[in-house]
């Protein structure tokens, strides 16, 4: 059930205050500064100067919240009031330099190293998907190494973009340099489209990525995609990097650099409840640019996954 304390504290209640009306938190959430602490922090992080394609994930968070409203309590398919089982709380914006990545880079990783004070755990709204970075950084500095599940259309361990080593394309070749991921544990979920070279997924690999492609998801079905990412990851500590550009640009058209032949939101969503038991110890969204989106198509993708996501992390059983 839905605990009757007012601790921990949910959403605004919306038979009270109509879902469209004031300032939109994640789902209608306090912000962290109106709790004393908070299992889970959502945090936006408006950057996009990394992307190599279409411009506009800056403005994903603000796009992401908006489309957030419409999130009740009770999710059935995980069984788990993730409002009601944990404290989650919306930490609002990271601000990081525009115009300098490398600064960028620097105070997204001390701000997620602050908010780690506040907060046990944290999702985060991107951005592009630079931010991962930087947030790997800050997670690895409590747990080590992590297994790195990676949605994406791409294998984003590319070695540079212009000269420039670090980009929404190079994150997890930069995370598995400075090692950071797990080379035993990490997976890369939904690749598809084409690639530089075929010495592109040989680097990967030798970086330490498994793959399940978004073809074999199509002939295999999520129940063995499951199967394998749980068989990947085992035990180890879990941080879930999900560019919403998994998603086919049916489901997620606002996105700055779109595949054919993606998954669905259904897909996405079974495959992060299929992981509600694994050890999540962080998480990131990212890469909504709300300018090529329509009527919050994608937006609406993005909310529900950061809701998925949550609740994976809520506490089950007696204790929830």
């Amino acid at each position: 059930m839905q605990p009757a304390d007012p601790s921990p504290r949910g959403p605004v209640d919306a038979s009270v205050v109509p879902r469209f009306a004031g300032i939109a938190t994640f789902a209608r959430l306090p912000m962290l500064d109106d709790v004393e602490r908070a299992d889970i922090a959502v945090v936006g992080v408006p950057f996009d100067s990394g992307v190599s394609y279409r411009p506009g994930a800056r403005f994903g968070p603000a796009h992401v919240r908006e489309a957030s409203r419409l999130l009740r309590p009770y999710n059935p398919a995980q069984d788990v009031f993730p409002f009601g089982a944990q404290q989650v709380a919306d930490a609002g914006d990271i601000a990081a330099n525009p115009f300098d990545i490398d600064a960028a880079v620097a105070e997204i990783a001390a701000a997620a190293r602050t908010l780690g004070e506040r907060a046990s755990r944290l999702v985060a709204i991107g951005g592009d998907h630079t931010i991962a970075l930087p947030l790997l950084r800050a997670v690895t500095e409590r747990h080590g190494p992590v297994a790195v599940i990676h949605f994406d259309a791409h294998l984003d361990t590319w070695d540079t973009y212009f000269g420039a080593p670090t980009t929404h394309g190079t994150p997890f070749r930069r995370a598995s340099e400075e090692g950071l991921i797990d080379l035993t544990a990490s997976m890369h979920i939904g690749i598809r489209g084409p690639l530089y070279d075929k010495s592109d997924l040989s680097d990967d690999e030798r970086l330490g990525f498994a793959i399940v492609t978004a073809d074999e998801i199509e002939r295999d079905g999520v129940t063995r995609a499951i199967e394998r990412i749980r068989a990947r990851v085992g035990g180890a500590p879990l941080y879930l990097s999900i560019d919403i550009d998994v998603l086919d640009p049916a489901h997620a058209p606002g996105t700055g650099t779109p595949e054919a032949g993606g998954l669905t939101s259904r897909e996405l969503l079974t495959i992060i409840r299929g992981l509600r038991d694994l050890p999540i110890v962080g998480a990131d969204v990212v890469e909504v640019a709300p300018a090529y989106d329509h009527a919050q198509i994608t937006a609406v993708a993005a909310s529900h996954t950061v809701y998925e996501l949550l609740s994976a992390m809520a506490p089950k059983g007696p204790e929830a």
